[in-house]
């Protein structure tokens, strides 16, 4: 709101979390969509690359129009980073704002084994969830503003449009107490999570039929955030949701994030020697288990990734999300367009947004997805036998 106003364009990763939809939402603004790297054997997102940001303002400029703003989320979930300084580099010199959702990136920069942070590589808007690598209470954020692109006052101006007039002051004091203790020492509080990620990382990769996610899988991104340590199961014919649902049941261990491949686990400063060895423990007794069975490799359902560059969007958001609707049945909606923002969570990646034509690829994702376990956040019907379409 802050940067777009009703009918301008913002630039953003097809993967964003679905709160920037919202945002289109309440301001009125178009997507501009970058597909971004995705890898099939992982199934996993990566980020977008400066490339892909200077042909989507070019289309843009192409059709007569100019963005408002650019948005990218770096790190993403399991922590793969984009090229911010050159994105940032790029933008400005378009004289468009670069927004960063860095929500899980409230600790890059405090040490030299962590990616920069966003205002490091020239950032105009960095948006942080404290709560989640550092030790603040959850629902605690920060936003970060750097340089004079973005208006001040209107930044202060939404925020008090969308803000409680009555804030919890055991948030803001658990905002306060993160930032004291990271000043304590902030060249040297990550190194206990630093240096247990990588050797947990080191042990998994040694154990027969586990692979853990690296670099070389997104070759084109330049850091991956050492405290995500993301681990596959195909080779032993487990999904991530089999893997997650065993670790628990039978180790006690809580994944941050469960995916049709892979799980993820996030190391952070209260983990300690004793969570590496569970988790170690506990997925070489999984690899030992499952290695003798003999199941068939899970492979992701082919041509279903939750990223397609044949999205048509029939309305823009806000016109979709103040629409008459009604229900029809799954199969139904082909064709028809969504009413509903619809998703996996986590990551809060959406599949469906309102105003897009539903397409078949959308909805075999969705019951694939449901099948291995998924929770699908948004869908008014949980189980996605129907969806709310627009009366267009």
């Amino acid at each position: 709101m802050a940067t777009c106003s009703p009918g301008t364009f913002l630039i953003l990763p097809r993967n964003s979390h679905l709160s920037a939809v919202s945002a289109m939402v309440l301001s009125g603004a178009l997507p501009k969509y970058i597909i971004p790297d995705y890898n099939k054997d992982w199934d996993i997102a990566g980020g977008v690359s400066p490339l892909q940001v200077l042909q989507a303002i070019q289309e843009l400029e192409r059709a007569g129009h100019e963005a408002a703003a650019v948005l990218i989320t770096s790190p993403t979930y399991h922590g793969i980073c984009s090229s911010l300084d050159e994105i940032s580099e790029l933008c400005h010199s378009h004289k468009i704002p670069l927004i960063v959702d860095e929500a899980h990136g409230a600790h890059l920069g405090f040490h030299p084994k962590l990616p920069n942070s966003a205002l490091q590589q020239g950032a105009d808007l960095a948006v942080q969830s404290t709560h989640k690598v550092l030790c603040s209470l959850t629902q605690s954020s920060m936003l970060h503003m750097s340089g004079d692109i973005v208006d001040k006052a209107r930044i202060s101006q939404c925020l008090q449009t969308l803000q409680t007039t009555s804030p919890s002051y055991l948030l803001l004091a658990s905002l306060d107490a993160a930032r004291a203790q990271l000043n304590e020492s902030p060249g040297t509080i990550f190194n206990q999570a630093i240096d247990l990620a990588y050797e947990a990382r080191y042990l998994l990769k040694n154990i027969p039929g586990i692979s853990v996610l690296e670099n070389s899988s997104f070759p084109i991104f330049p850091s991956m955030d050492p405290l995500r340590l993301t681990v596959g199961f195909w080779q032993l014919g487990l999904s991530g949701y089999e893997a997650d649902e065993i670790l628990y049941r039978d180790h006690g261990i809580v994944c941050e994030l469960v995916g049709n491949q892979s799980i993820t686990c996030a190391f952070n400063l209260g983990t300690c020697r004793d969570h590496v060895e569970r988790l170690v423990l506990g997925i070489k007794h999984l690899a030992t288990t499952y290695a003798s069975l003999q199941r068939p490799k899970e492979k992701v359902l082919t041509g279903v990734a939750p990223f397609n560059d044949d999205i048509i969007m029939s309305l823009i958001p806000r016109d979709a999300f103040f629409a008459s609707k009604r229900r029809v049945t799954l199969r139904e909606s082909l064709g028809e367009v969504s009413g509903e923002l619809i998703c996996p969570y986590p990551p809060g990646i959406p599949v469906l947004i309102p105003g897009e034509v539903i397409t078949e690829k959308a909805i075999d994702y969705l019951l694939h997805v449901r099948s291995k376990g998924a929770v699908i956040s948004g869908a008014s019907d949980p189980l996605i036998s129907s969806i709310v379409v627009c009366n267009i």
